[in-house]
């Protein structure tokens, strides 16, 4: 996975339909807004600066990647409400975020990666 693409390119009857990495950060991050648990998209603590300026969505707490076969790799940062499962939530994240992007651009996901970056009280 060296190479990344900005978009996917499906070709359809009349032409092509472009979707950018953009649209699927903002099809992630409403997904996980949705999630019980979750209080927001956070930061990793530690992140490199050179990621923040270079990759839009990542400071946001999302990383998407798409790969040369049309293949999405996310990573998304989130903060969860203590008193919450860490393991559960993270994976209703998980669940949440493949069944957005796969229902609502036509591709597959590859990996959701869930990095907990912290809990706060409501």
């Amino acid at each position: 996975m060296a190479e990344y693409k900005q978009y996917i390119t499906q070709a359809q009857e009349n032409g092509n339909v472009m979707i950018s990495e953009e649209v699927i950060a903002t099809i992630v991050a409403h997904a996980v807004s949705e999630v019980e648990g979750v209080v927001t998209l956070g930061v990793k603590p530690g992140a490199d600066m050179a990621e923040l300026v270079s990759k839009k969505a990542w400071g946001k707490g999302l990383k998407v990647v798409i790969g040369e076969s049309d293949e999405v790799y996310i990573d998304c940062n989130v903060i969860l409400a203590y008193g919450q499962s860490v393991v559960a939530v993270a994976k209703a994240v998980q669940e949440a975020i493949t069944t957005a992007v796969e229902s609502m651009t036509g591709v597959k996901v590859t990996a959701v990666n869930v990095n907990v970056c912290g809990i706060e009280r409501k």
